[in-house]
Protein backbone atom coordinates (compact mmCIF):
# COMPACT_ATOMS: atom_id res chain seq x y z
CA UNK A 1 0.00 0.00 0.00
CA UNK A 2 0.98 3.11 -0.50
CA UNK A 3 2.40 5.52 2.56
CA UNK A 4 0.77 9.07 3.95
CA UNK A 5 3.13 10.79 6.10
CA UNK A 6 0.78 12.85 8.61
CA UNK A 7 1.61 15.55 10.64
CA UNK A 8 0.13 15.89 14.18
CA UNK A 9 0.60 19.44 14.43
CA UNK A 10 0.38 20.69 18.76
CA UNK A 11 -0.76 17.15 20.09
CA UNK A 12 1.96 15.38 22.75
CA UNK A 13 3.25 11.91 23.22
CA UNK A 14 4.93 12.96 26.60
CA UNK A 15 2.40 15.63 28.45
CA UNK A 16 1.78 15.06 32.09
CA UNK A 17 -1.04 16.82 30.94
CA UNK A 18 -3.05 13.24 30.09
CA UNK A 19 -5.65 15.46 28.73
CA UNK A 20 -3.37 16.58 26.13
CA UNK A 21 -1.91 13.33 25.64
CA UNK A 22 -5.26 11.70 25.52
CA UNK A 23 -6.01 13.57 22.21
CA UNK A 24 -2.49 12.36 20.73
CA UNK A 25 -3.62 9.09 21.27
CA UNK A 26 -7.18 9.30 20.24
CA UNK A 27 -6.43 10.74 17.23
CA UNK A 28 -3.34 8.82 15.87
CA UNK A 29 -6.19 5.25 16.74
CA UNK A 30 -8.54 7.39 14.59
CA UNK A 31 -6.43 8.71 11.72
CA UNK A 32 -5.60 4.77 11.38
CA UNK A 33 -8.69 3.68 10.81
CA UNK A 34 -9.29 6.44 8.05
CA UNK A 35 -5.88 5.38 6.85
CA UNK A 36 -7.08 1.64 6.17
CA UNK A 37 -10.10 2.52 4.76
CA UNK A 38 -8.31 4.61 2.34
CA UNK A 39 -6.23 1.84 1.28
CA UNK A 40 -3.13 3.76 2.86
CA UNK A 41 -0.51 3.18 5.37
CA UNK A 42 0.28 5.74 7.49
CA UNK A 43 3.85 7.43 9.44
CA UNK A 44 3.15 9.65 11.76
CA UNK A 45 5.62 13.57 12.40
CA UNK A 46 4.04 14.16 16.28
CA UNK A 47 4.59 18.16 16.42
CA UNK A 48 5.01 18.55 20.32
CA UNK A 49 6.00 21.11 22.35
CA UNK A 50 9.69 20.59 24.61
CA UNK A 51 8.74 18.07 27.64
CA UNK A 52 10.93 16.53 29.87
CA UNK A 53 9.57 13.08 30.13
CA UNK A 54 9.89 10.54 27.91
CA UNK A 55 7.74 9.54 25.78
CA UNK A 56 3.96 7.12 26.84
CA UNK A 57 3.74 7.57 22.49
CA UNK A 58 6.03 5.20 20.43
CA UNK A 59 6.42 3.02 17.62
CA UNK A 60 8.05 2.49 14.46
CA UNK A 61 5.59 4.46 12.29
CA UNK A 62 5.74 7.71 14.88
CA UNK A 63 8.37 10.02 14.65
CA UNK A 64 8.59 12.56 17.43
CA UNK A 65 9.76 16.88 16.60
CA UNK A 66 10.10 18.71 19.91
CA UNK A 67 8.95 22.51 19.40
CA UNK A 68 10.59 25.59 20.29
CA UNK A 69 11.69 28.67 19.04
CA UNK A 70 14.90 27.70 17.62
CA UNK A 71 12.69 24.71 15.82
CA UNK A 72 10.16 27.08 14.64
CA UNK A 73 12.61 29.26 13.14
CA UNK A 74 15.87 27.23 11.69
CA UNK A 75 15.24 26.45 7.76
CA UNK A 76 15.99 22.87 8.91
CA UNK A 77 13.65 22.67 11.53
CA UNK A 78 9.76 22.76 11.08
CA UNK A 79 9.59 24.10 7.68
CA UNK A 80 12.04 21.10 6.55
CA UNK A 81 9.64 18.57 8.05
CA UNK A 82 6.29 19.89 7.15
CA UNK A 83 7.77 19.93 3.26
CA UNK A 84 8.25 15.83 3.92
CA UNK A 85 4.48 15.35 4.88
CA UNK A 86 1.61 15.13 2.79
CA UNK A 87 -1.24 16.32 5.30
CA UNK A 88 -1.26 18.30 8.49
CA UNK A 89 -3.83 17.48 11.59
CA UNK A 90 -3.40 20.46 14.15
CA UNK A 91 -5.71 19.79 17.31
CA UNK A 92 -4.11 22.96 18.93
CA UNK A 93 -3.63 21.16 22.08
CA UNK A 94 -7.24 21.06 22.27
CA UNK A 95 -8.24 24.78 23.31
CA UNK A 96 -5.08 26.85 22.12
CA UNK A 97 -6.87 27.99 19.14
CA UNK A 98 -8.03 30.89 20.80
CA UNK A 99 -6.69 34.35 22.26
CA UNK A 100 -7.38 33.69 25.93
CA UNK A 101 -3.69 32.68 26.74
CA UNK A 102 -0.48 34.36 26.52
CA UNK A 103 0.55 36.03 23.44
CA UNK A 104 3.59 34.17 22.55
CA UNK A 105 1.08 30.56 22.83
CA UNK A 106 -1.12 32.45 20.12
CA UNK A 107 1.75 33.59 17.87
CA UNK A 108 3.21 29.75 17.84
CA UNK A 109 -0.13 28.59 17.11
CA UNK A 110 -1.40 30.62 14.21
CA UNK A 111 2.58 30.97 12.48
CA UNK A 112 2.64 26.98 12.08
CA UNK A 113 -0.51 26.91 10.67
CA UNK A 114 0.21 29.64 8.56
CA UNK A 115 3.39 27.64 7.21
CA UNK A 116 1.29 24.81 6.55
CA UNK A 117 -1.30 26.03 4.35
CA UNK A 118 1.27 28.82 2.26
CA UNK A 119 3.31 25.91 1.65
CA UNK A 120 0.26 24.09 0.25
CA UNK A 121 -0.14 21.53 2.85
CA UNK A 122 -3.70 20.49 3.60
CA UNK A 123 -4.37 21.37 6.84
CA UNK A 124 -6.79 20.13 8.61
CA UNK A 125 -7.99 21.64 12.01
CA UNK A 126 -8.76 18.26 14.19
CA UNK A 127 -11.73 18.29 16.71
CA UNK A 128 -10.61 21.03 18.79
CA UNK A 129 -12.35 24.16 21.54
CA UNK A 130 -12.41 26.95 19.08
CA UNK A 131 -12.04 30.43 20.54
CA UNK A 132 -13.10 32.18 22.15
CA UNK A 133 -11.49 35.15 20.33
CA UNK A 134 -12.52 38.60 21.30
CA UNK A 135 -9.85 41.35 20.01
CA UNK A 136 -8.06 42.30 17.23
CA UNK A 137 -6.34 41.20 14.70
CA UNK A 138 -6.79 37.57 16.39
CA UNK A 139 -10.07 37.40 15.34
CA UNK A 140 -9.71 38.26 11.75
CA UNK A 141 -6.37 35.62 11.89
CA UNK A 142 -8.06 33.34 12.93
CA UNK A 143 -10.59 33.57 10.83
CA UNK A 144 -8.55 33.68 7.71
CA UNK A 145 -6.76 30.14 8.49
CA UNK A 146 -10.26 28.62 9.40
CA UNK A 147 -11.21 29.68 5.71
CA UNK A 148 -8.27 27.88 4.21
CA UNK A 149 -8.02 24.96 6.03
CA UNK A 150 -9.41 21.77 4.04
CA UNK A 151 -12.05 20.80 7.25
CA UNK A 152 -12.57 22.36 10.38
CA UNK A 153 -13.56 20.35 13.18
CA UNK A 154 -15.45 21.55 16.25
CA UNK A 155 -15.79 19.48 19.47
CA UNK A 156 -18.61 20.73 20.40
CA UNK A 157 -21.67 23.16 19.30
CA UNK A 158 -20.16 26.48 20.97
CA UNK A 159 -16.75 26.08 18.92
CA UNK A 160 -19.02 25.19 16.29
CA UNK A 161 -21.03 28.73 16.70
CA UNK A 162 -17.60 30.15 17.52
CA UNK A 163 -16.10 29.18 13.79
CA UNK A 164 -19.41 30.37 12.12
CA UNK A 165 -19.66 33.69 13.14
CA UNK A 166 -15.56 33.60 12.59
CA UNK A 167 -15.56 32.25 9.33
CA UNK A 168 -18.57 31.63 7.81
CA UNK A 169 -16.86 29.91 4.56
CA UNK A 170 -14.77 27.35 6.30
CA UNK A 171 -15.93 23.75 5.65
CA UNK A 172 -16.78 23.10 9.19
CA UNK A 173 -18.91 20.16 11.06
CA UNK A 174 -19.53 19.59 14.74
CA UNK A 175 -18.22 16.12 15.79
CA UNK A 176 -16.57 15.05 19.24
CA UNK A 177 -13.69 15.10 21.45
CA UNK A 178 -11.11 12.29 20.06
CA UNK A 179 -10.40 11.18 23.45
CA UNK A 180 -13.50 9.12 23.47
CA UNK A 181 -11.66 6.99 21.61
CA UNK A 182 -8.99 6.73 23.85
CA UNK A 183 -8.32 2.82 25.12
CA UNK A 184 -7.96 1.35 28.26
CA UNK A 185 -8.56 -1.99 30.59
CA UNK A 186 -11.90 -2.72 32.23
CA UNK A 187 -11.45 -2.52 35.21
CA UNK A 188 -11.37 -6.01 37.75
CA UNK A 189 -14.56 -7.59 39.56
CA UNK A 190 -15.25 -6.24 42.36
CA UNK A 191 -15.81 -8.27 45.76
CA UNK A 192 -16.18 -5.72 48.31
CA UNK A 193 -19.07 -3.04 48.64
CA UNK A 194 -17.34 0.21 49.04
CA UNK A 195 -18.03 2.78 47.62
CA UNK A 196 -15.31 4.00 45.05
CA UNK A 197 -15.51 7.73 44.79
CA UNK A 198 -12.28 9.63 42.66
CA UNK A 199 -11.87 13.25 42.68
CA UNK A 200 -9.72 14.50 40.36
CA UNK A 201 -8.80 18.63 41.98
CA UNK A 202 -6.96 20.70 39.69
CA UNK A 203 -4.02 21.75 40.62
CA UNK A 204 -4.64 25.04 38.34
CA UNK A 205 -8.11 25.75 39.70
CA UNK A 206 -6.60 25.54 43.70
CA UNK A 207 -4.24 27.97 42.69
CA UNK A 208 -6.75 30.66 41.45
CA UNK A 209 -5.45 29.99 37.78
CA UNK A 210 -2.17 31.11 36.26
CA UNK A 211 -2.85 34.26 37.95
CA UNK A 212 -3.68 33.38 41.76
CA UNK A 213 -6.73 35.64 41.95
CA UNK A 214 -10.02 33.57 40.02
CA UNK A 215 -8.66 34.10 36.76
CA UNK A 216 -11.44 31.91 35.22
CA UNK A 217 -14.55 34.36 37.21
CA UNK A 218 -16.03 31.32 38.82
CA UNK A 219 -18.69 32.39 40.64
CA UNK A 220 -18.03 29.52 43.44
CA UNK A 221 -14.91 29.25 45.39
CA UNK A 222 -13.18 25.88 43.78
CA UNK A 223 -10.93 25.39 46.66
CA UNK A 224 -13.65 25.77 49.47
CA UNK A 225 -15.77 23.66 47.13
CA UNK A 226 -12.76 21.24 47.28
CA UNK A 227 -12.46 20.58 51.02
CA UNK A 228 -16.22 20.58 51.84
CA UNK A 229 -16.50 17.61 49.46
CA UNK A 230 -13.78 16.15 51.16
CA UNK A 231 -14.80 16.19 54.31
CA UNK A 232 -18.53 15.22 53.21
CA UNK A 233 -17.06 12.10 51.86
CA UNK A 234 -14.64 11.23 54.30
CA UNK A 235 -17.64 11.28 56.73
CA UNK A 236 -19.49 8.91 54.92
CA UNK A 237 -18.86 5.44 56.89
CA UNK A 238 -19.25 3.19 53.53
CA UNK A 239 -17.06 5.85 50.67
CA UNK A 240 -13.37 5.23 50.04
CA UNK A 241 -12.38 8.80 48.72
CA UNK A 242 -9.52 8.57 45.83
CA UNK A 243 -7.55 11.70 44.78
CA UNK A 244 -6.77 11.43 41.17
CA UNK A 245 -4.35 13.38 39.64
CA UNK A 246 -4.90 13.82 35.57
CA UNK A 247 -1.90 16.62 35.66
CA UNK A 248 1.27 15.77 36.20
CA UNK A 249 3.72 19.16 36.25
CA UNK A 250 6.14 18.98 38.84
CA UNK A 251 8.39 22.06 36.55
CA UNK A 252 5.08 23.94 36.62
CA UNK A 253 3.48 23.43 40.38
CA UNK A 254 0.89 25.90 39.85
CA UNK A 255 -0.49 23.79 37.39
CA UNK A 256 0.52 19.88 38.95
CA UNK A 257 -2.62 18.01 40.19
CA UNK A 258 -0.57 15.54 41.90
CA UNK A 259 0.99 18.66 44.02
CA UNK A 260 -2.90 19.54 44.82
CA UNK A 261 -3.40 15.81 46.17
CA UNK A 262 -0.44 15.68 48.09
CA UNK A 263 -0.86 18.69 50.07
CA UNK A 264 -4.30 17.73 50.47
CA UNK A 265 -3.28 14.17 51.75
CA UNK A 266 -1.60 15.65 54.24
CA UNK A 267 -4.73 17.91 55.51
CA UNK A 268 -7.20 15.13 55.28
CA UNK A 269 -4.99 11.68 56.03
CA UNK A 270 -7.78 9.93 55.42
CA UNK A 271 -7.57 10.22 51.70
CA UNK A 272 -6.14 7.60 49.40
CA UNK A 273 -4.03 8.69 47.18
CA UNK A 274 -3.63 6.78 43.77
CA UNK A 275 -0.28 5.83 42.41
CA UNK A 276 0.75 7.87 39.74
CA UNK A 277 -0.36 7.18 36.31
CA UNK A 278 1.90 6.58 33.55
CA UNK A 279 -0.21 7.06 30.67
CA UNK A 280 -3.41 8.31 29.61
CA UNK A 281 -4.88 4.87 29.25
CA UNK A 282 -3.60 4.11 32.53
CA UNK A 283 -5.43 6.77 34.18
CA UNK A 284 -8.62 5.95 32.24
CA UNK A 285 -8.38 2.26 33.20
CA UNK A 286 -8.04 3.43 37.42
CA UNK A 287 -11.11 5.83 36.29
CA UNK A 288 -13.19 3.32 34.79
CA UNK A 289 -13.52 1.11 38.45
CA UNK A 290 -14.77 4.20 40.42
CA UNK A 291 -18.55 4.11 41.50
CA UNK A 292 -18.49 8.50 41.11
CA UNK A 293 -16.12 10.85 39.97
CA UNK A 294 -15.49 14.63 40.11
CA UNK A 295 -13.22 16.03 37.69
CA UNK A 296 -11.83 19.70 37.41
CA UNK A 297 -9.93 18.26 34.21
CA UNK A 298 -12.23 18.12 31.17
CA UNK A 299 -10.32 14.87 30.13
CA UNK A 300 -10.48 12.98 33.63
CA UNK A 301 -14.16 13.69 33.01
CA UNK A 302 -14.95 12.52 29.87
CA UNK A 303 -13.02 9.18 31.41
CA UNK A 304 -15.53 8.77 33.80
CA UNK A 305 -18.16 9.52 30.81
CA UNK A 306 -17.41 7.35 28.04
CA UNK A 307 -16.66 4.41 30.29
CA UNK A 308 -20.29 5.31 32.19
CA UNK A 309 -19.04 6.34 35.36
CA UNK A 310 -21.47 8.71 37.03
CA UNK A 311 -19.40 11.85 36.33
CA UNK A 312 -19.75 15.69 37.69
CA UNK A 313 -17.42 18.05 35.99
CA UNK A 314 -16.66 20.96 37.62
CA UNK A 315 -16.35 23.63 34.82
CA UNK A 316 -13.70 26.83 34.74
CA UNK A 317 -14.00 27.55 30.55
CA UNK A 318 -16.82 26.78 28.08
CA UNK A 319 -15.36 24.23 26.44
CA UNK A 320 -17.13 21.99 29.54
CA UNK A 321 -20.28 23.39 29.12
CA UNK A 322 -20.16 23.36 25.49
CA UNK A 323 -18.93 19.26 25.44
CA UNK A 324 -21.54 17.90 27.92
CA UNK A 325 -24.41 20.31 26.49
CA UNK A 326 -23.83 18.43 22.66
CA UNK A 327 -24.46 15.02 24.99
CA UNK A 328 -27.21 16.69 27.10
CA UNK A 329 -25.78 15.98 30.28
CA UNK A 330 -27.24 18.11 32.99
CA UNK A 331 -24.56 16.78 35.94
CA UNK A 332 -21.73 19.95 35.47
CA UNK A 333 -21.20 22.52 37.95
CA UNK A 334 -20.97 25.61 35.34
CA UNK A 335 -17.94 27.90 35.70
CA UNK A 336 -20.61 30.51 36.65
CA UNK A 337 -24.32 30.73 38.04
CA UNK A 338 -23.18 28.65 41.43
CA UNK A 339 -21.86 30.11 44.53
CA UNK A 340 -19.80 28.03 46.78
CA UNK A 341 -22.92 26.52 48.84
CA UNK A 342 -24.65 25.67 45.89
CA UNK A 343 -22.03 23.81 44.37
CA UNK A 344 -21.57 21.68 47.07
CA UNK A 345 -24.80 20.91 47.12
CA UNK A 346 -25.20 20.11 43.62
CA UNK A 347 -22.41 17.58 44.00
CA UNK A 348 -23.61 15.52 47.18
CA UNK A 349 -27.38 15.57 45.27
CA UNK A 350 -25.46 14.12 42.25
CA UNK A 351 -23.95 11.61 44.52
CA UNK A 352 -27.19 10.66 46.14
CA UNK A 353 -28.77 9.89 42.96
CA UNK A 354 -25.55 8.38 40.75
CA UNK A 355 -28.36 6.18 39.19
CA UNK A 356 -29.91 8.75 37.72
CA UNK A 357 -26.24 9.79 36.43
CA UNK A 358 -25.46 6.36 35.12
CA UNK A 359 -28.79 6.58 33.28
CA UNK A 360 -27.88 9.98 31.61
CA UNK A 361 -24.77 8.72 29.92
CA UNK A 362 -25.88 5.75 27.37
CA UNK A 363 -28.31 8.48 25.26
CA UNK A 364 -25.23 10.12 24.20
CA UNK A 365 -23.33 7.38 23.24
CA UNK A 366 -24.44 7.50 19.62
CA UNK A 367 -23.33 11.23 19.68
CA UNK A 368 -20.00 10.32 20.48
CA UNK A 369 -20.15 7.30 18.01
CA UNK A 370 -21.77 9.47 15.31
CA UNK A 371 -19.23 12.20 16.09
CA UNK A 372 -16.15 10.05 15.62
CA UNK A 373 -17.62 7.86 12.70
CA UNK A 374 -17.77 11.59 11.43
CA UNK A 375 -14.54 12.42 11.47
CA UNK A 376 -12.82 9.31 10.70
CA UNK A 377 -14.88 9.67 7.46
CA UNK A 378 -13.87 12.91 6.65
CA UNK A 379 -10.01 11.93 7.23
CA UNK A 380 -10.44 9.21 4.80
CA UNK A 381 -11.58 11.89 1.74
CA UNK A 382 -9.45 13.92 2.93
CA UNK A 383 -6.66 11.33 2.93
CA UNK A 384 -7.12 9.91 -0.64
CA UNK A 385 -7.28 13.81 -2.01
CA UNK A 386 -3.96 14.01 -0.71
CA UNK A 387 -2.66 10.88 -2.37
CA UNK A 388 -4.49 11.37 -5.35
Amino acid sequence: MKTIRIGLLWHSAASGNFGVGALTVGNIALARAAAARAGLTPQFMVFAPVEPADPYISGPDIAIRKVNRVYLTSISGYRADLATLDIMLDISAGDSFADIYPEKRFIQQVMTKILAIVTGKPLILSPQTIGPFSRQPHSAIAGWIANRARLVFARDPISMAVIKRLAPRARAQQVVDVAFALPHDAPAPRTDTRIRVGMNVSGLLMNGGWTGNNQYGLTFDYAAVTRALVKAFLAMPDVDLYMVPHVVSPELPQDDDMLAADRLKAEFPALIRCADFTSPSTAKSFIAGLDFMIGGRMHATIAAYSTGVPVVPISYSPKFEGLYGGLNYPWLVPAKGMDTDTAIAFVLDAFANRDRLAADIPPGLPIIAQGLENYTAGLAEQFSAAMA
